[in-house]
């Protein structure tokens, strides 16, 4: 007979593993634009034992076209434009008698350098890793916004840095205990699901969602929950995860292997994170201080590269002139401001 601590054992473990299942995913989820017919990307299935029959079931802006093989492209005689339309289209595709749901976003992220720490809240005077912390650096024109997550006490994927916040543990506390501890300005905590649904309202600013590390043991749990999320909410093409976790970033790279992600430790080998199919380095300015090549060697290897977490000035600067992706900052004004005096003045003389 069985203990009801065992019942609850296999009850737990067999959540974990119905999370922990391989998603059905596309090798990419931007659409380029003015491109006729641009390709976009292809359906992987790790789970098939045999080519699978494929086939567009839904597309209701009559953009798409899905081949036997699983490429998806728009079709010959379209093309998508910025600022024309809608940023975003569903599309479901039929494979192997199964449904699944995509959605497919205009390329028009920013790619000026610029990762606000915790969102853009220092100058702002709002609380990190909040809502309106999101929204300042979308309206700044930042090219991404990083944020942190935690699972409660009651499994909900929560947004916060530190295990602690407003008195509160978050591992220990449910989400609606965290949410109610109204923060810094009036920013309330808030849930994973309620930040990304807001955060795909625009297709300008990324996510890049920074799983944290478990003190008690639920790093994985917690990184089976974020990659479920992602894909029920169908988020795919608008975010990056990062970790300090490896074993972190490779169960997501297991569930998702179109999935973009860096790690932030710093004590692997551009060899090492190739191999293990992780797509960026994103390491502290100590490490590119020690090591100058560092940037060249990983794009050699054909992984991105980002630095953290640059305040000062001088350093930004330097960066800027430097070979890196991306800078972290929590002066992403401060850092606009800098790219845009690098911009060349347009002369009113031919």
């Amino acid at each position: 007979m069985l203990t009801l601590a065992c019942v609850l054992w296999l009850c737990s473990f067999s959540a974990s593993a119905l999370l922990a299942q391989t998603k059905v995913s596309l090798s990419n989820y931007t659409i380029p634009l003015d491109v006729r017919g641009a390709h976009i990307g292809s359906v992987i299935n790790l789970s098939a034992t045999k080519e699978a029959k494929i086939k567009m079931i839904r597309d209701t802006a009559n953009l798409f076209v899905v081949k036997k093989n699983g490429v998806i492209s728009l079709r010959e005689n379209k093309l998508v434009q910025a600022k024309k339309g809608a940023h975003a289209y569903e599309i479901v595709l039929r494979i192997d008698e199964k449904r699944y749901a995509f959605e497919l976003v205009k390329d028009e992220f920013l790619r000026n350098k610029v990762i606000a720490h915790r969102g853009a809240w220092r100058a702002q005077g709002v609380m990190q890793n909040s809502i309106r912390s999101f929204q300042h650096a979308v309206q700044l024109g930042c090219a991404g916004s990083e944020f942190d997550v935690w699972l409660s006490g009651d499994k909900q994927v929560v947004l916060s840095h530190d295990p602690h916040i407003g008195g509160l543990s978050v591992e220990e506390s449910t989400a609606d205990a965290l949410h109610a501890s109204t923060l810094k300005g009036g920013d309330p905590v808030p849930t994973l699901v309620d930040f990304i649904q807001l955060a795909k309202q625009q297709n300008k600013t990324k996510m890049i969602l920074e799983i944290k590390p478990s003190p008690t043991g639920r790093s994985l749990e917690l990184a089976d929950s974020v990659v479920n999320i992602v894909h029920r909410l169908k988020a795919q093409g608008y975010l990056e995860y990062i970790s300090f976790d490896y074993a972190v970033l490779q169960r997501i790279v297991s569930l998702d292997p179109s999935a973009r992600t860096a790690y932030l430790y710093g004590n692997k080998t551009v060899d090492e994170l190739k191999a293990d199919g992780i797509t960026g380095l994103d390491y502290d300015f100590y490490h590119y201080r020690n090591m100058p090549n560092l940037p060249l060697l990983a794009k050699a290897a054909g992984l991105a590269t980002n630095v953290w977490t640059v305040n000062s000035e001088e350093e930004l600067r330097k960066f800027l002139d430097s070979k890196v992706d991306w800078i972290t900052t929590d002066e992403p004004e401060l850092l606009l401001k800098l790219i845009q005096e690098q911009q060349p003045t347009t002369s009113n003389y031919e």
